[in-house]
């Protein structure tokens, strides 16, 4: 079986995406010309990403895990003297440059999942999406560490090492509060909305209301139970 075994992949724009390197900003420092330098902090080992709530969970499988680098820190740089497109009609100048620095070892887990069962792509398939979350090397067990520098990996027994674990929060919302407003009766013509009574004046008062998240959380953690067990069979 191949590593990726997937339709179509995609990255999901939608999450907040990137919910495995949220920044936080670190420094920010401008020169006497002008040029901006801001330096973020990002948080890459959070173990948990946020996929669309109309996703299916129970498609959630292991794809595969693997060594790479990843950047602990993205610097941001703006100088007025190097705008792209200036000049251009109707284009904004682009004068911020953005390079990811800091890099550090850390292990790529991967899962899939099945898109809604409403998505499909041109030919009418199932779309499936993937995502990743990256553990430090010192949150591996060095049971996995062996079997990964070793060619002899059993895919199955690896999955076995993670758990998988989902939430669905709340988001507050803004709506009208009808009971604590006044809204004007009227009628709508060809020159717009027009008051019945012209004298009147709305009065809009708003209020919090919680609703479902429209993202599901997904956290990956290590089986702790396994974390020594993991076979090196072929």
């Amino acid at each position: 079986m191949k590593l990726l075994r997937i339709v179509a992949v995609a990255t999901v724009a939608i999450m907040a995406i990137c919910a495995n390197a949220t920044p936080t900003l670190a420094k920010t420092t401008t020169t006497e010309v002008g040029r901006v330098v801001r330096i973020n902090d990002l948080e890459p080992f959070t173990h948990t990403v946020d996929i669309p709530a109309g996703a299916d969970l129970s498609s959630i499988r292991f794809e595969g895990i693997k060594r790479v680098k990843v950047a602990t820190k993205q610097r941001f740089v703006t100088d007025p003297n190097d705008c792209m497109d200036r000049g251009i009609e109707g284009i904004p100048a682009v004068c911020s440059r953005s390079t990811s620095e800091s890099y550090v070892p850390a292990f790529r887990v991967i899962y899939s999942y099945r898109a809604p069962s409403t998505a499909s792509d041109e030919y009418g398939k199932t779309m499936w999406f993937t995502f990743s979350v990256y553990f430090r090397e010192d949150e591996i067990g060095p049971g996995l560490r062996r079997a990964l520098s070793s060619s002899k990996i059993n895919r199955n027994a690896i999955a076995e090492l993670f758990e998988t674990s989902t939430a669905r929060g709340s988001i507050q919302q803004s709506v009208v509060d009808e009971a604590n407003s006044i809204l004007c009766d009227g009628y709508l013509g060809d020159s717009g909305w027009t008051q019945s009574n012209p004298k009147c004046e709305d009065s809009i008062a708003y209020m919090k209301v919680a609703s479902p998240s429209p993202y599901i959380t997904v956290r990956i953690d290590p089986a702790l139970s396994s974390l020594e067990t993991v076979a090196s069979a072929k």
